[in-house]
């Protein structure tokens, strides 16, 4: 099949009506005529794959300045630790709570760390999140998951004291999955160890055949299953009656790591939102008033071009919105800046290629070669231009989190939103705009 103008504008007729069905907030719909009756809803989809393992409710998530939300404030107990050591623990305990932060799918937190003579404390402050005591108790939990063997003489396990600690222990964990029994179809916890860890764990049930082994975390049992054969290839099983919320919440820990030293809960309180409704709603009304005076001027500056634009600018609005709602996007005020701004690099692409094409019709080209030599050669400065920018938005989201960089979550937000509306803006202002004026575009002769 020939791919033709008509052909790209009808792919991206149907990619930007999936996206308007994600965009769309739940409306009710109520219609009553005789004996005929409609009351149903529409829009406020969400998505739901592979049996519930991935699950989005595609609604806007907001930031704390706009939503609220909660600030925790941890105390890290630095007694066991050598002075020189503490600052390089309280750093890794600050990864390690961020990284518990991103399993639970919180975006955009703020995590700082507070060092005052013998005080080591973390400031955590999470928006939106729908369950704060869960959240809470995963932050301070310190899950360290260790291996036990019975001791010498003990044939039948009565306490915990009954066990003696092995080599094994989280430190040696790859990654640990959820996974089903085919027998009993009950959540279990599947564990993969590192090519370290795997050797300990085959050395360790050699030696325990016939004998339990037990698996603690935070020194509490989870599981004393019997070993039956040394078991080779690094894999282990945790069983037990854990629910399925459970067996995620314990994954989520150990994939996170175990705390380096333990913290305590010192405050907790709710954050209200620092904009308020009334700011937002200025805000947005903002933006729309900006929007409406670029179609404006893009309409009386380039006419037929210009409209053109306005459509492709539309559907620009339309993508942008449905990523922000699978990605998901936390949305602050500089993550709304970062979208305002890239709605403003759109319209510049736009603009570049459309004094480039007028360029080339005054020279006497015809339309059809002007419209591509002024695509062709407006591309090399949209091109320079965007990768800048898109440079920029690298260092500002700083993805390794380079301790020399910024890591707060208003500036990655700022760079994310950006990044986001500067992808989308390259393919509306290329592919939308370009087959738009092929299929619609004739100039009057």
């Amino acid at each position: 099949m020939k791919i033709t103008p008509r052909l790209i504008l009808l792919l991206v007729s149907f990619l930007t009506f999936c996206c308007l069905l994600i965009d769309l907030p739940k409306i009710p719909v109520k219609f009553t005529y005789g004996n005929f009756r409609i009351d149903t809803e529409i829009g406020g989809y969400s998505i739901n794959f592979f049996n519930g393992k991935f699950t989005r409710d595609l609604n806007i998530k907001q930031g704390l300045d706009i939503k609220g939300g909660v600030r925790v404030t941890l105390n890290a107990d630095m007694s066991k630790v050598d002075a020189k050591d503490r600052g390089s623990s309280l750093e890794s305990a600050r990864s390690v709570v961020d990284r518990r932060i991103n399993s639970l799918g919180v975006s955009e937190p703020s995590i700082m760390t507070v060092l005052a003579k013998d005080t080591f404390r973390i400031v955590v402050e999470l928006p939106g999140i729908t369950d704060p005591q869960k959240a809470v108790t995963e932050l301070s939990q310190v899950a360290y998951l260790d291996f036990r063997e019975l001791k010498e003489g003990v044939k039948t396990p009565q306490a915990l004291e009954d066990f003696v600690a092995t080599d094994l222990s989280g430190k040696d964990l790859k990654r640990s999955l959820v996974e089903f029994d085919p027998n009993t179809r009950k959540p279990v916890i599947s564990l993969e160890f590192t090519i370290d860890g795997a050797r300990k764990f085959e050395e360790i049930t050699g030696r325990n055949v016939d004998k339990p082994l037990a698996i603690f975390l935070d020194n509490n049992i989870l599981s004393s299953p019997q070993v039956k054969e040394k078991i080779t290839g690094g894999k282990a099983i945790i069983n037990g009656e854990f629910t399925i919320d459970e067996v995620n919440s314990l994954v989520r820990l150990l994939n996170a790591g175990s705390l380096p030293v333990p913290l305590t809960i010192i405050s907790q309180e709710n954050v209200p939102p620092s904009l308020g409704l009334a700011s937002v709603q200025k805000s947005s009304v903002a933006g729309l008033i900006g929007l409406v005076l670029v179609m404006l001027f893009m309409f009386f500056l380039y006419g037929k071009l210009g409209i053109l634009a306005n459509v492709a600018l539309v559907i620009y609005g339309i993508i942008t919105l449905a990523i922000y709602k699978i990605v998901p996007v936390v949305l602050t005020l500089p993550g709304i800046a970062g979208f305002i701004l890239s709605i403003g690099m759109a319209v510049d692409a736009n603009i570049l290629i459309f004094e480039r094409i007028k360029e080339e019709v005054r020279t006497g080209k015809p339309l059809t070669l002007a419209l591509e030599a002024g695509f062709g050669r407006a591309w090399d400065s949209i091109r320079d231009a965007n990768v800048c920018t898109l440079i920029t938005c690298f260092i500002l989201f700083n993805p390794f989190g380079w301790s020399f960089l910024h890591t707060s979550g208003p500036i990655r937000g700022f760079a994310l939103t950006l990044f986001l509306g500067i992808v989308v803006s390259l393919f509306t202002g290329i592919i939308v705009s370009r087959n738009l004026i092929r299929v619609f575009y004739r100039i009057k002769k």
